[in-house]
C-alpha cells in the first residue's frame, strides 16, 4: 500500500465494513481533489457542499458526493475534460477507476459524472482486513458522484484552503458565509425524493454552532434563481427568520433524523432534535 494512504487510514477507527467503506470513500475523494488541483480545475471552479465542509472545515458527518460551482457562468465548460486527470491521479495511488459522464439535459445548469471502482479490488489495494473484504459482494461498485453548477448565482466570494494529505495541495472553496447561504437555501427550498434531506438540517446545526455568519445577499440570489424569492424587495434578516420558522414548523423531525442517522457516528447527538430545538438554533444565526 502507498505510504501516504497508509498514514491517512491510520487516522480512522475501522471496526466494521461500514467503517472501512467510509474510509475508502474519503481517501478516494481527497485523491480526486488532488487530481483536480493538478489539472488547474480550481482556477475556474470552487468546491462547496457537505463534503467541502467535512474535508476542509471538519464537519463531523460523512458525505458522499463532490459538489462544485463554476466561478462564472460558462456554456463551454465540460467536466469530462478532467476525467483523465482524475483517473491518472487515482491510479498513481493504486486505485483503478472509471469515470462515467452523464449527459446534461437540455437547458440544465448541472453537469455530473460518477467515479466508479470495484469495491473489493480497492479494499484489497489498501490492505483492509480480509474478513472485511469477504463481506463485500463480488462486483459491488463504489461510486462517488461529481456535480458542478455551470450557472452559479452571483454574490459569493471564495478562498483557498490547503490540504496536506496525501501530499500538500490547494483547493478553492466558497467562503464560510457563502457556504452557509448555500446550505440555508437547501434547508428552505430543497425537496429530495419528496422528502426533506436530514443532512441539510444537521449541517444547519453545525453552522450555527461553529460558523453562524450567513451572507444573506447570496442566499437571496440563490432563491431568486430557483424562483423561491421574487419581487423588488430584498431578503432581510427578519424575512429569513420568518421563512425558517415556517420551514421548521412544517418539517417532519422523525423523518429528517432517520435520513441523517447513517451519516453520523454518534446518533445520540440527534436526540435533542425537535421543533423547539431548531427554533433555538435559528436564533443563533447571524446575517452579514
Amino acid at each position: 500500500m502507498n505510504e501516504a494512504i497508509s498514514q491517512i487510514l491510520a487516522t480512522y477507527e475501522i471496526r466494521s465494513l461500514e467503517d472501512s467503506l467510509r474510509a475508502l470513500r474519503e481517501v478516494m475523494q481527497e485523491i480526486a481533489l488532488l487530481g483536480l488541483w493538478r489539472s488547474k480545475f480550481f482556477e475556474k471552479v470552487a468546491f462547496y457542499g457537505g463534503t467541502a465542509l467535512r474535508v476542509l472545515y471538519g464537519l463531523d458527518r460523512f458525505s458522499e458526493d463532490l459538489d462544485f460551482s463554476l466561478l462564472e457562468k460558462s456554456e463551454s465548460f465540460d467536466l469530462a475534460d478532467y476525467s483523465e486527470a482524475l483517473k491518472k491521479e487515482l491510479a498513481s495511488f493504486g486505485f483503478a477507476v472509471e469515470i462515467e459522464s452523464r449527459a446534461k439535459p437540455a437547458g440544465a445548469a448541472i453537469q455530473s459524472a460518477f467515479l466508479k471502482a470495484d469495491t473489493r479490488t480497492q479494499m484489497i489495494t489498501v490492505e483492509f482486513d480480509r474478513g472485511l473484504v469477504q463481506q463485500v459482494p463480488r462486483n459491488q461498485v463504489l461510486k462517488i458522484k461529481l456535480e458542478i453548477d455551470t450557472d452559479p448565482p452571483p454574490g459569493f466570494s471564495t478562498e483557498t484552503r490547503y490540504l496536506l494529505r496525501p501530499v500538500p495541495f490547494a483547493v478553492r472553496t466558497f467562503s464560510l458565509p457563502d457556504l452557509f447561504a448555500g446550505k440555508m437555501h437547501a434547508v428552505l427550498c430543497r425537496e429530495w425524493k419528496s422528502r426533506v434531506k436530514g443532512r441539510d438540517w444537521y449541517d444547519l446545526v453545525w453552522f450555527a454552532a461553529h460558523h453562524p455568519e450567513l451572507r444573506i445577499s447570496h442566499l437571496e440570489q440563490r432563491m431568486r434563481q430557483t424562483g423561491h424569492w421574487a419581487g423588488p424587495m430584498p431578503l432581510t434578516a427578519g424575512g429569513l427568520r420568518n421563512l425558517l420558522t415556517r420551514r421548521i414548523d412544517s418539517v417532519d423531525i422523525g423523518q429528517i433524523r432517520k435520513e441523517v442517522e447513517p451519516f453520523v457516528k454518534d446518533a445520540t447527538s440527534l436526540v435533542l432534535w425537535s421543533k423547539e430545538f431548531f427554533l433555538d438554533v435559528a436564533s443563533r444565526i447571524k446575517t452579514v
